[in-house]
């Protein structure tokens, strides 16, 4: 079970000089949780299938604190097959698993949902600057946004970090969830799909990073909404 920050660092850990390919007894079966790139997860995925081990990509949608406490959504791209004979490992990484296509469409179901997660964040950022800035109690003003329409979990698992400023240490980093979103905007400029607001997102990400926020909690997004 690999959990490693990006595609290139999974084919090195599988196939490099001292990769798990080269052990005497290859594995049967390889689950990667790590975001990546669906491309190339698909042609790792048959690279490997050539010599007989199967790869499950069972990406997690969750916190570090949500994975701890198995409340993540697996979203597991394998043969149906595959996906039965790895069952019992995948039950273990969460208690909501799906199995949403063949290889490569659970890491592209992460990236689809990762654009609603980190706009949620972006969104609630911005409703908090403009509280502040209109004078209301952020701490007030965040559990009377969570009885509103605006709600999202985003305000459960970020919002005690804006409102409080405490960003370190991170339960996901800025760096990361920036790295996600410039996979995203690259597979929809390739389709042709145009993507406005991770547009939008992506240079408070981006900006953050120049900032030196990169290692904090992206709950830090905050920190672009802070005056000059």
């Amino acid at each position: 079970v690999l959990a490693l920050l990006d595609t290139e660092t999974t084919c090195r850990v599988v196939e490099g000089e001292h990769g798990l390919m080269r052990a005497a007894q290859a594995p049967r079966y390889l689950i990667d949780t790590s975001t990546g790139d669906p491309d190339a997860i698909v042609a790792l995925g048959e690279r490997l299938a050539a010599r007989g081990t199967r790869l499950v990509d069972a990406t997690l949608s969750g916190s570090s604190a949500q994975i701890a406490a198995r409340t993540a959504v697996v979203m597991v791209g394998a043969r149906p097959e595959d996906y039965a004979a790895c069952s019992d490992l995948l039950d273990a990484l969460g208690d909501r698993v799906f199995h949403v296509g063949g290889p490569g469409a659970g890491t592209k179901a992460k990236l689809a949902t990762n654009v609603m997660v980190g706009l949620n964040r972006a969104a609630l950022a911005e409703g908090l600057a403009l509280a502040r800035t209109l004078g209301l109690d952020l701490q007030a003003f965040l559990q009377l946004a969570k009885a509103t329409p605006a709600y999202s979990a985003a305000m459960d698992i970020k919002g005690e970090r804006m409102v409080a400023g405490r960003y370190d240490p991170p339960d996901s980093r800025v760096r990361q969830h920036l790295k996600d979103v410039d996979i995203i905007l690259g597979h929809a400029a390739a389709a042709g799909q145009p993507l406005p607001l991770s547009q939008a997102h992506r240079a408070l990400l981006a900006a953050a990073v120049a900032a030196g926020d990169g290692e904090l909690d992206n709950a830090a997004i905050f920190r672009r909404y802070e005056s000059p």
